[in-house]
């Protein structure tokens, strides 16, 4: 049994893979063969487990621990958590845009795969020319027959529309129910190739330093360059359940844990520094 889940950024969201040696000090988790930033399942795992444990003693532990595995470090006392949570990978990055304040961006690929983990059956419109782009029949992003996202002026698709408020529809539902409008005015599908470009350069870049507490200047060497999803950034990934662990049914224990909405969670790190403020909202049913 599985479950699709939908992660929504309240704030800047770090999901680091520690420094590197580009000009970005610490970029951001993303997958090695398509570039395509992701969250990593061991992340949503921890943070829903941390989540879940139990607030006082004298509650039962029983069925975190069989969804999670144990905490004792006891080899012969070890087992498998019943739930395995897949990596949330980018579905719509939140683009500027110059009509509409922004814009909820995404691709056919991103499409595509987002479909296998939704479990959904709309099809995915094909584009092929360079910049070009497929509004909603109630888009906020048009100005006079002009579309710009970010530096770049797109052009509107001719095909119609009938899709792409589908797709809009079905993601509203299950990422801002009770909000749908605000995000079906702004839901846009580019080209690949003009997705795999603001994902590479629309995040967001923060030069951050250390102070020296005596002299209350910067240390040396302590500047450095940190990389983030921007917030409102959607990214979707999928949990599967155990038919059975500890005497817990899986489907129950996936219910349990992934079954309703959270607003408080956090994820990634630089928690102190209000980084990643998140929602997580499980697909209960094929939207």
């Amino acid at each position: 049994m599985q479950r699709a889940y939908i992660v929504h950024a309240l704030s800047p969201l770090h999901a680091g893979t520690g420094q590197a040696q580009g000009a970005i000090d610490l970029p951001i988790a993303r997958l090695r063969g398509t570039g395509i930033p992701y969250l990593p399942g061991s992340s949503v795992k921890g943070v829903l487990r941390d989540a879940s444990r139990p607030r006082s003693a004298s509650e039962d532990d029983g069925a975190v621990h069989a969804a999670f595995g144990p905490d004792v470090p006891d080899e012969e006392k070890r087992f498998a958590g019943a739930l395995t949570f897949g990596d949330a990978r980018l579905l719509a990055l939140p683009i500027r845009s110059f009509k509409g304040t922004f814009a909820w961006v995404t691709s056919p690929l991103l499409l595509r795969l987002a479909r296998r983990d939704l479990a959904w059956t709309l099809d995915v419109p094909r584009l092929t020319a360079s910049t070009s782009t497929l509004l909603t029949s109630s888009t906020v992003l048009e100005a006079n027959g002009h579309i710009f996202l970010e530096e770049m002026e797109c052009k509107k698709h001719p095909a119609p529309g009938d899709l792409v408020d589908r797709w809009a529809a079905k993601i509203a539902a299950a990422a801002f129910a009770g909000d749908e409008e605000l995000f079906t005015e702004r839901f846009a599908i580019v080209d690949d190739e003009t997705m795999s470009h603001l994902w590479v350069c629309c995040t967001q870049v923060d030069a951050r330093v250390r102070i020296d507490r005596e002299r209350g200047v910067v240390q040396d060497g302590a500047l450095w360059y940190e990389e983030s999803l921007p917030a409102e950034t959607l990214l979707v990934g999928v949990a599967v359940a155990a038919e059975k662990r500890q005497g817990h049914e899986g489907a129950a224990l996936l219910d349990r844990f992934v079954g309703k909405h959270r607003d408080d969670l956090q994820f990634g790190g630089k928690a102190t520094v209000g980084r990643g403020r998140a929602r997580f909202l499980p697909v209960v049913e094929a939207q």
